[in-house]
């Protein structure tokens, strides 16, 4: 059985400062998603994480807690988006679930949750 691709990483400097410069973005305490249509048949994600969060653990729990909260609600997002999500000093404290829920607020204001 094939599997099929859902999602692909942001990896390239320029298409983070393209969707940071005309995505739309959206603040919560615990994140900001930047989100941006690039019609094509799958979403790609990028996530930021700066110093400001704390040391190199507390990032990477971030990336962590990001990633896996993406992962619980990918299948409900309509296809071809870009999404940037960048983390609070928050981020690392809450527990994914709590996350995914955030998420999932943002996403309905979007309106990028399938009908």
């Amino acid at each position: 059985m094939e599997e099929i691709i859902n999602t692909v990483s942001i990896k390239n400097d320029y298409e983070f400062k393209r969707i940071y410069k005309k995505g739309r973005s959206f603040v919560n305490a615990s994140l900001v998603v930047y989100i941006l249509k690039n019609n094509l048949p799958y979403n790609r994600v990028g996530i930021t994480t700066s110093r400001k969060i704390g040391n190199a653990v507390r990032r990477n729990r971030a990336r962590r807690v990001i990633r896996e909260a993406y992962r619980q609600i990918e299948n409900e997002l309509s296809l071809g988006y870009d999404f940037i999500f960048v983390a609070r000093t928050r981020t690392c404290t809450i527990k994914m679930q709590h996350l995914a829920s955030i998420m999932r607020d943002i996403m309905c204001s979007a309106d990028v949750i399938k009908k």
